[in-house]
Order: structure tokens, then C-alpha cells, then sequence
């Protein structure tokens, strides 16, 4: 499976993306536009990855404890363009917290996983799915029907049992855990982190 691979410069850039993404919604509540940050964009050597499509998740934390955590899945947008619309949609829009504050902007730990395209896992038993996965390594989607959730690898450090990581993210899908069928779908990928 490729790996994700945004030099420090692209990295930095992002970082600056959702922090002042973020600090406009809170300050006004608007969206910031990409043409924001255009002139920035313009004089860096090195942009390409960030225009081609791509997928990411923004996370925040804040005093340790989850804030907002907004992703796509499927890359079919500029990766810029991902990243700046999931960071405004995680501290204004996650469905569980209200719209982030002006008061806790410097309150405030993101971090950024920026997925591989998923490659499909064909498999015929939960424990072949456990079995073809790396723990701390692997993200996992899984959907049947209109069933689909996904975990991003950092979610391992809570479930660390390859079992108990597929049956929690199954009721995340609103699946039973011990449910299995021949129309599961299940898909793995990987992250570059961004803090």
C-alpha cells in the first residue's frame, strides 16, 4: 500500500490551513477561503501533492479529551481543499460538541491523517480480517449496505486487540459485533500524521 509522503514544507502549510481556518469560524463563524491562502500557496517549491485529490481526517483535542474529529474517506477533491473544509466542518459542524469558541482556540491540540487511497480486503471470516491486519498501522473501513464506519489507526491505542478493534468499529456501523456476512466489505489504509 503506498504511503503518504507531504515534505515538512507541505506539512507546515496544512498546519497553518487549520489553524486559521479554525480562527475564523470562531471569531465570525464564516468558512475561510482558499483564495486566503493563495499567496502562500503560490511561492511554495513544493505543492503538488496538495492539489491532487486526496482524503484526511482533522482531529482536535482539547486538555486531552476528543473536541471534533471531521474526515472524508474518499479522495475526490484537492487535498488542500479536504483539509480546510474537514478542519472548519470538526470545530464547527461535529454533530457531538458545539461550534468551537473564540475562548478555546489556544486550548486546542489538531492533528491531521492524511489516508491512503483504501485497498480493498477480500476476505471470507472475521478472523481472516483480523489476521490481515497491522495494529497500529492500519486504518479500517467496513460497510454492508448502508452500514459503514471507519477507525483510523491511532484508534489502536484504545483497542489494541485486533478482535475487539473490528467488533467495536462494527457497532460503530451500527452493526451487532458479532455480526458477519458475505456482503461485509471491508477496506484498510494508512495514514500520514500531521501534530
Amino acid at each position: 500500500m503506498p504511503s503518504v509522503e507531504l515534505s515538512l514544507e507541505e506539512q507546515s502549510f496544512l498546519k497553518r490551513v487549520v489553524k486559521e481556518t479554525i480562527r475564523i469560524a470562531a471569531m465570525d463563524g464564516r468558512n475561510c477561503p482558499l483564495s486566503h491562502f493563495e499567496s502562500d500557496l503560490q511561492g511554495m517549491p513544493n505543492k503538488d501533492q496538495l492539489l491532487v485529490d486526496g482524503a484526511c481526517f482533522i482531529t482536535l483535542l482539547k486538555r486531552g479529551s476528543l473536541r471534533g474529529c471531521i474526515g472524508t474517506l474518499d479522495a475526490y477533491r484537492p487535498l488542500l481543499q479536504d483539509v480546510a473544509s474537514n478542519a472548519y466542518s470538526a470545530a464547527m459542524s461535529d454533530p457531538r460538541f458545539p461550534p468551537v469558541t473564540v475562548e478555546e482556540l489556544e486550548l486546542l491540540e489538531l492533528s491531521i491523517s492524511v489516508l491512503t487511497n483504501p485497498q480493498e480486503i477480500f476476505v471470507t471470516t472475521e478472523a481472516d480480517l483480523a489476521s490481515a491486519l497491522e495494529p497500529n498501522v492500519d486504518g479500517l473501513i467496513i460497510q454492508d449496505g448502508r452500514h459503514r464506519a471507519t477507525y483510523l489507526p491511532s484508534v489502536w491505542e484504545q483497542l489494541p486487540e485486533r478482535t475487539d478493534f473490528i467488533r467495536e468499529l462494527k457497532s460503530k456501523a451500527g452493526l451487532s459485533q458479532n455480526y458477519w456476512s458475505s456482503t461485509i466489505r471491508c477496506f484498510k489504509y494508512q495514514v500520514q500524521s500531521i501534530k
